[in-house]
């Protein structure tokens, strides 16, 4: 959890809400296809629901006070990687740190797997 301090008082986020809104913000990137998670049993690769998305994203926090988010990802065929890797970074430290005044360190994109339409 990491505190924001107000000059009314502190508010308290945890670690899921970080999750929910970094997935959203991540999966709503042209060329994303979702949140990706592997599997322990088979070592695959599965596409996460929307309601499952916080498995593909995890978020440190920092002794700064600050967050280091890595997402997993599934993309589009044919997508410039290092051009959709820069756009969720970018999404994501953006929306993160505009809904909850968190100060974002790092945004780690994997890609774990493309998808063929």
């Amino acid at each position: 959890m990491t505190r924001v301090n107000t000059g009314s008082g502190t508010i308290t986020i945890s670690k899921p809400v970080y999750t929910t809104i970094a997935g959203m913000a991540a999966t709503n990137c042209f060329g994303v296809k979702g949140m990706a998670a592997r599997s322990m049993k088979d070592g695959l690769v599965h596409l996460l629901r929307r309601e499952n998305m916080g498995k593909g994203v995890h978020v440190t926090v920092n002794e700064d006070n600050t967050i280091s988010i890595d997402l997993h990802i599934m993309v589009d065929h044919g997508i410039n990687l290092s051009a959709i890797g820069s756009s969720i970074i970018e999404q994501v430290r953006y929306i993160v740190q505009t809904m909850t005044g968190t100060t974002v360190k790092l945004v780690n994109v994997m890609v774990d797997s493309m998808l063929l339409d």
